[in-house]
This record gives structure tokens, C-alpha cells and sequence, in this order.
């Protein structure tokens, strides 16, 4: 029994060990104490119970029942007698709770907040993979057959995290099975009796045998092998948020954007993106709106001291009724659009892009969420590759009159104290004093730091700057003024949080430059950042600092012009705007500035669809590679048939010799014997390879008669030319093994030629393929040398094993004390 309660132990530790991948999706460790405390309750009624001999199905209901007054005392239902022991209503308050949970998994993204429904969910499956893990390991003594419920604890993590889940869980998870494992091993061995090993002296049971040692290296390096063969493997993912994965991103696309909306790094991803050389399709919308603004998809509103960072998306799912954002709002103009999206299989996030205000949306399923804080369309379970959908949206537009009416907020608002505070950074906060200094209106305040970065300031656009959104970072950009539309987008939301006026950066696409009617075709060069201004009564409202001839498709207005727009009363030469339009593929200076924009590496937009290099090039470079890689066993078969053929011509100076029957042709001796050799060796070499390639039996045991013989009466018998040549090739190699003087023909290497042509015409034509294409001879020599170089590497590490195994500890310690 003690034996069995150290092993019930063994098996709640290494169930809690097994859920450490819940921590992925998790803000905090509340699961992780309310879970042990279940399991702790169910360990111990177990224990209980085997103490008093309880039969099997009698473990089962009492650690049921165990869980379930953990579970009652940690979700009381509301009344005394409830908090402790369940009641009709204490059932119908877990009733409540699993539906709870149904609705926070669809309206939270990992990583998600400490809610009673999800809580009691996850200690409710901890708890019973508790019981199942006991019943089998402790119960059954079938330890391995646990490792299945330990396993439905780690596919929730990845059912529900977008990402991969992080491999540290993982390890630790794997670590308790491997625990239960040895544990019960070790029960085992001491049930079983004692040890000796060969010599009589007792082994204490806690040392390894070989065996064991082996098993336990071969689970380490399963383990291992387990959470690196996924990291080390190139390709297996290829979405546009494949290259923004969570963290920082690498400048090349590579890195930034993970699968959670909350964990998403837009920063990183728009640098990757805009920094890659290759242009790939992401979306295609249709919108029935002549000027419309931004599509956009994510929202980075956490302003901390490494940068502007995701918060968590919540809201309800998009095939309900969405918030109209007509209501409340007077004085703006607000007119109702029709758009239709198209992604593709490169856009792979899961965030869905929609321009603001959505109100209706169509071919979305219930996976997908909107928030209306952020406007944002987001799912935890789906992504957005290669979906198709509809939505209606409200595009309200605003004058500088009517942003200038609306009232500044109170420092006390919350709005104000969630969306306002910033880092401590003495020059930003100087420039901010000195920018809005006289200004009476929130719109007056946020024009001057909008103004503020034009190229009469001496900003520019150059995508050759570092990224970054931290207080330093910003700074370097407002000193180094360069820099693209991430630096933009953040400075200016710093800038204005600092003014006491909410702000945050949104993300999206601008409408580029291909567009066909009412289509827009948008690609990985139009991610943009731009920053939105709260203000009150009216809502968040867009302004793109970024200049806007590195924007291609930019979009100004009335309350955010274009700082940089060339005066039209003298326009640039051969300008062919029309007055009040932007052109963007100018800068502010003209022609001057566009030069200097292309040295930069920023090409300027124009109106012609953006020029694609072709692809096919790279398709024929693949082709012939491929080609080239099949052809290398045909290459080096014929490489090595040429060889052969080249052995040194013989040098007859003898008079002909004694085989002077009429059963081949004229045979002599050749001075040089070794020379001789080599060419009958290289002949008969030559002959087995051909055997092999057209599948006849080669048998190594036979002499070379014996083999020509044996070739004559099975596949040469009614060939006299090949049966003549086969039995040269014998007698030749034969005479090359065995007598002083070697024999030589000077028609070797036509023999293997007739010979040759003898077997392929009887062979069938696969075979004949297969001996041109992919020469069985060729291979069968690779897989030879590979197993020999293997079986060599093997006998020298066993050596250099047996070397340092005699400095063991061990045997050290083991020797010392035989002696």
C-alpha cells in the first residue's frame, strides 16, 4: 500500500506537470492553484481509499465525488450549505458556468482574463484527467496508457492558441509522464525481489541497468527531438502572418505578427513587409464608395515603455447585430457603403479587414468577433486566408469646423486616463509644450503636432530606418526626422497622448496603386500605419501624418491635408492634377525630391498598376534543377561505364596463345600483366553492373565461368553473338583471378556492348527505363558506401564509449569498493 500511495503522488504531480501548457493561454496562475487543489483532493480521497482496501470502482466514486466538493467549495453557488456540499442548484450553477465559458472562449483572445466560466472549465478537465490518470497508472498499473488523458490536457492549448504552443510547457508536461513512467518501473523492480549483477554484489534499485539507462536517453532525445524537428523544419507555414509571428520582427518579413490578436506585433510586421523585395497580392475589394478611406484590421492602443503594443480584443460575434454608429453623433456626415473582400492565401492572420464601422456583414460564420472600441474584426479560432465576405459599413466625414466645436475632455475621464498616458520622455514632452502652446481647441492642438511633420520641418520618408515605438525610438525619429509610416503613425500618437488628447495607431491598407472601377488589388507594399484622435462626442478620428508620396493610394481630407501638397497655384512642370487634387507620385519639392526619394529605395506611386517581376524564370531555374538532380545516377553511371572502357590498351608482343578453339577470338599474351588485369577486371565490373541494372541474378559465390555459363543457359541461349561474348568476359576475368599470365581480347569492350544490348532487348521496357534513368547498379553502390560509413561511425563511438566508461564514477566507485 505505501508503495501504491507514493505512486497516487507520483501521478497527481505528474498531472499538474501535464497542464502546464494551460499557462499559454492564461493572464494569470489562478487555474494553476485551483487546479492542484482539485487534484490535491482527489489524490488524497484515492489514497484514503486503497488504505481501506476499497475496491476499484469504488476509487472511481469516491475521487468523483472528491472533485466534485473541491469543485462546489471553489464555485459556491451563492448559499451557506451550498459553498460546501452540492445541491440541486449547486448543478444548475455549473450549468451556468460551462455556457459561461462557451461565450468568454468566443469573445476572449488568448491570453485570457481570470473568469469564473473558464476557470471552472479548466479545473473541471484537470480534475478529471486526475481521476483517469490515478485509475490507470495506480489502479490498471498501466502507467503508459495515462500518457492519453495527459495528452487531452496539452490539445487544448493548441486548439485553441492560433500560434504554436511554447515549447518550455511542453518539456514540462513531458517531464511528469516520464516521471510516472520511471516511478512505476521502479515499484516494479522493487516488487519483483533484489538485483545482482554478475559478480554477486547486490544493486541498489535506484541504479540504472543498461537498459534502463538507454531507455531513459532514447525519451530525452525523443523529447528533444519533439520540440526542435518543428523549429528546425523551413516551410510550414506561409502566410503573411507566418512572416509576423509574435515578437520582433527581422526587417525582411520574416518575424512580428503572431496567430492571437492579442499578441499580435503590427509594428513588426508593416517594417517586414515593407522592406521585402518580393510584392505579393494579400486583397482584393470592391466598394461601392467613390473615395473610400483605409481598409483596416488591427489597433495598437497600449502605450508602454518598450513602444505601442495589442491589447486583448473582446466583443460579440459579427453574425448578430453590430453597433450603429449613426446614433449619438450630430453634426457629421455619415453615408452608408457596400464592400466586398477577397483574401488570399498569403493574408493569413486573425484579424479580417473591414473599413470602420461595420453594421452588417455577410459569409463570416460565428467564429468571428468584432469589437467596437477597436473596430476591429478578429476571431480565436479562424484566420483570414482565402475567405470571401460582404459587409455594410458607415463612412462619416468631418469638418475642421465641427472637430473644432467638439469640447475637451476632463482629465478625470476615462477615456483621458486610459488612452493619454506616455512614457517619461523630457524632449518629447518639451516639443509637445511648445507646439500647442496658444492653442484653445483639442483640434488646434492636434493640427499643430499634425503640421508638425512636413518637409518644411525637414521630414522625410525613408524605409532605411530602424523600427521601434519606445520613447527612445521616437525620439531618434523626431531628431533624425526619416523615416516611414510606423514612425509617423507613433510619433504622432505619442505626441498628441501627451497634449491630453486620446490617441492610438491603426493598421490597415491604403487603396493603392491598381485599381480597375470599383476593385482595389492590395498588396504587401500597402500596409500602412496611420494615427486616430478621440474626440469627444464625435469618436476616433483618422490622420495620417506619413508624407504622401511614400504612400501609394493615399487618402487626405478637409481636417488632414496634405502639409506637403506642392502649391497649385505654380505647379511642378508637366504636373497634370487637377487643382485641389494630390498628386502622390510627387513630392514637396518636384522632381528634385522624387530623385531623391528613389535613391532612398522609396519609389514614387503613379497611376499605372504596380509592375510585378516575372516569375516563370524561377519556375525553369526549379525545373532544371530538378532535372539536374535526377540525372546525377544516369551522369554517373555513364561517367563510370566511360572509365571502364578506358583502361590501357594492351600491347601484344607474344605469339597467339593455346586457345585456339573456335569458341571465341584470338587470344594473346600481353606484356604488361597488370595492365591486363585492370582492363578484365574493369570489363567484368562492367558486366555485373549491367547484370544488376536489368535485374538478373547476380550471384557473388561463383567463378567467372561459372557465372557466364549460368548467364548463356538462362537469358543467352539463343543469342550466339552475346553467349560468345559473355564467355570472353569469363575467360578473360577468370585468367585475370587466377593463372600468371593474363588473358586479353582486344574487342572487351564491344563483348559488353553486344552483351548489353542482349539484355535489353529482352528486358521490359520499365526496366530498360529504370537502367537509363535511375541505374539500380548506381544506387545500390550509395545505399552500400552510406551503410558502410554508418556501421563505421557506429563501431567508433561504441570505442570511444568503452574508453571513457572506464573512468566512469560508477565502475570507480564500484571497484573501490570490491576492493
Amino acid at each position: 500500500m505505501i508503495a501504491n500511495r507514493g505512486l497516487g503522488l507520483v501521478a497527481a504531480a505528474a498531472t499538474l506537470l501535464a497542464a502546464a501548457p494551460l499557462s499559454a493561454i492564461f493572464q494569470r496562475w489562478t487555474w494553476l492553484v485551483q487546479s492542484a487543489i482539485a487534484v490535491a483532493v482527489v489524490a488524497g480521497v484515492a489514497a484514503l481509499l486503497r488504505l481501506v482496501r476499497a475496491p476499484l470502482w469504488g476509487q472511481a466514486l469516491g475521487m468523483a465525488a472528491g472533485l466534485l466538493i473541491a469543485l462546489t467549495w471553489m464555485f459556491p453557488s451563492g448559499s451557506e450549505l451550498a459553498a460546501v456540499l452540492p445541491t440541486p442548484g449547486t448543478f444548475a450553477h455549473f450549468g451556468e458556468l460551462v455556457g459561461g465559458s462557451v461565450q468568454d472562449m468566443r469573445s476572449y483572445g488568448v491570453k485570457v482574463p481570470d473568469t469564473d466560466p473558464l476557470l471552472f472549465i479548466t479545473v473541471l478537465g484537470v480534475g478529471g484527467v486526475a481521476v483517469v490518470v490515478d485509475l490507470l497508472a495506480v489502479g490498471l498499473r498501466r502507467p503508459a496508457l495515462a500518457g492519453l488523458p495527459m495528452l487531452a490536457i496539452y490539445s487544448v492549448p493548441v486548439a485553441v492558441y492560433v500560434e504554436s504552443v511554447p515549447p518550455v510547457p511542453f518539456v514540462i508536461g513531458a517531464a511528469g509522464y516520464l516521471w510516472l513512467l520511471v516511478s512505476d518501473n521502479i515499484d516494479r523492480v522493487r516488487r519483483f525481489g533484489r538485483r545482482f549483477t554478475g559478480d554477486g554484489r547486490d544493486v541498489d534499485v535506484w541504479e540504472a541497468s543498461p537498459l534502463a539507462s538507454a531507455g531513459r536517453r532514447l525519451a530525452v532525445v525523443g523529447v528533444v527531438l519533439a520540440v526542435l524537428a518543428p523549429l528546425a523544419v523551413p516551410g510550414m507555414t506561409g502566410g503573411l502572418l507566418d512572416r509576423l509571428q509574435s515578437g520582433t520582427g527581422d526587417g525582411d518579413g520574416r518575424a512580428g505578427v503572431g496567430g492571437s490578436p492579442g499578441r499580435v506585433d503590427l509594428f513588426a510586421a508593416l517594417s517586414g513587409q515593407l522592406n521585402q523585395s518580393e510584392v505579393a497580392d494579400l486583397v482584393k475589394v470592391t466598394t461601392n464608395e467613390p473615395n473610400p478611406f483605409y481598409l483596416r484590421f488591427g489597433v495598437a492602443d497600449d502605450l508602454r515603455p518598450d513602444g505601442f503594443r495589442v491589447r486583448n480584443p473582446s466583443g460579440r460575434a459579427v453574425t448578430r447585430a453590430l453597433p450603429d454608429p449613426t446614433s449619438g453623433v450630430s453634426g457629421v456626415r455619415q453615408d452608408r457603403y457596400r464592400a466586398t473582400v477577397e483574401t488570399t492565401r498569403d493574408l493569413n492572420m486573425p484579424l479580417m479587414p473591414v473599413y470602420a464601422a461595420p453594421v452588417r456583414t455577410d459569409g463570416l460564420n460565428g467564429n468571428w468577433l468584432y469589437d467596437p472600441n477597436l473596430q476591429i474584426v478578429f476571431s480565436n479560432r479562424e484566420n483570414s486566408r482565402g475567405k470571401r465576405y460582404e459587409f455594410d459599413y458607415i463612412r462619416s466625414r468631418y469638418t475642421p469646423e465641427l472637430l473644432r466645436g467638439a469640447p475637451s475632455l476632463s482629465p478625470s475621464d476615462a477615456m483621458v486616463q486610459r488612452f493619454t498616458d506616455t512614457p517619461p520622455a523630457g524632449e518629447v514632452d518639451a516639443l509637445v509644450e511648445d507646439l500647442i502652446a496658444g492653442r484653445q481647441t483639442d483640434y488646434d492642438r492636434v493640427r499643430a503636432i499634425y503640421d508638425h511633420f512636413s518637409a518644411r520641418n525637414g521630414f522625410r520618408y525613408s524605409l532605411s530606418t530602424e523600427g521601434g515605438t519606445s520613447g527612445r525610438d521616437i525620439v531618434d525619429f523626431l531628431t533624425n526626422k526619416a523615416g516611414f509610416c510606423q514612425q509617423y503613425a507613433a510619433a504622432m500618437a505619442w505626441l498628441v497622448r501627451a497634449a491630453g488628447i486620446p490617441a492610438r495607431v491603426a493598421f490597415g491598407f491604403t487603396n493603392g496603386s491598381s485599381r480597375d472601377g470599383d476593385t482595389y488589388v492590395l498588396t504587401n507594399r500597402n500596409l500602412h500605419a496611420w494615427t486616430e484622435v478621440y474626440f469627444e462626442g464625435i469618436g476616433w478620428v483618422p490622420f495620417d501624418a506619413t508624407p504622401a508620396y511614400g504612400v501609394p493610394g493615399n487618402a487626405r481630407s478637409d481636417w488632414a491635408p496634405d502639409t506637403d501638397a506642392p502649391d497649385p497655384v505654380t505647379p511642378s512642370t508637366g504636373a497634370t492634377a487637377a487643382p485641389g487634387e494630390t498628386d502622390p507620385s510627387a513630392g514637396p519639392a518636384g522632381p528634385e525630391e522624387a530623385n531623391r526619394n528613389v535613391d532612398e529605395g522609396v519609389v514614387p506611386t503613379t497611376g499605372a498598376p504596380t509592375e510585378q517581376a516575372p516569375v516563370w524564370p524561377w519556375w525553369v531555374a526549379a525545373a532544371v534543377a530538378l532535372l539536374v538532380l535526377l540525372a546525377v545516377p544516369a551522369l554517373r553511371r555513364v561517367t563510370l561505364r566511360r572509365r571502364r572502357g578506358a583502361a590501357p590498351a594492351a600491347s601484344p608482343v607474344a605469339t597467339p596463345a593455346g586457345e585456339a578453339s573456335g569458341a571465341g577470338p584470338l587470344v594473346v599474351v600481353e606484356a604488361d600483366a597488370d595492365s591486363a588485369r585492370a582492363r578484365a577486371h574493369a570489363a567484368w565490373d562492367e558486366l555485373l553492373d549491367t547484370l544488376v541494372d536489368y535485374r538478373v541474378r547476380v550471384d557473388r559465390t561463383e567463378t567467372p565461368r561459372a557465372t557466364a555459363d549460368r548467364l548463356v543457359r538462362e537469358s543467352l541461349a539463343k543469342d550466339e553473338p552475346a553467349a560468345t561474348a559473355v564467355r570472353l568476359l569469363g575467360r578473360a576475368e577468370e585468367r585475370a583471378r587466377y593463372a600468371r599470365d593474363p588473358l586479353v581480347d582486344g574487342e572487351l569492350h564491344p563483348a559488353l556492348g553486344t552483351v548489353r544490348h542482349a539484355l535489353g532487348v529482352q528486358a521490359d521496357r520499365r526496366t530498360r527505363l529504370v537502367a537509363a534513368v535511375l541505374p539500380p547498379s548506381v544506387l545500390l553502390r550509395w545505399r552500400t558506401a552510406v551503410t558502410d560509413t554508418s556501421s563505421r561511425l557506429v563501431t567508433a563511438t561504441g570505442r570511444a564509449r568503452t574508453r571513457l566508461l572506464r573512468w566512469s564514477p560508477r565502475r570507480l566507485l564500484a571497484g573501490r569498493a570490491a576492493r
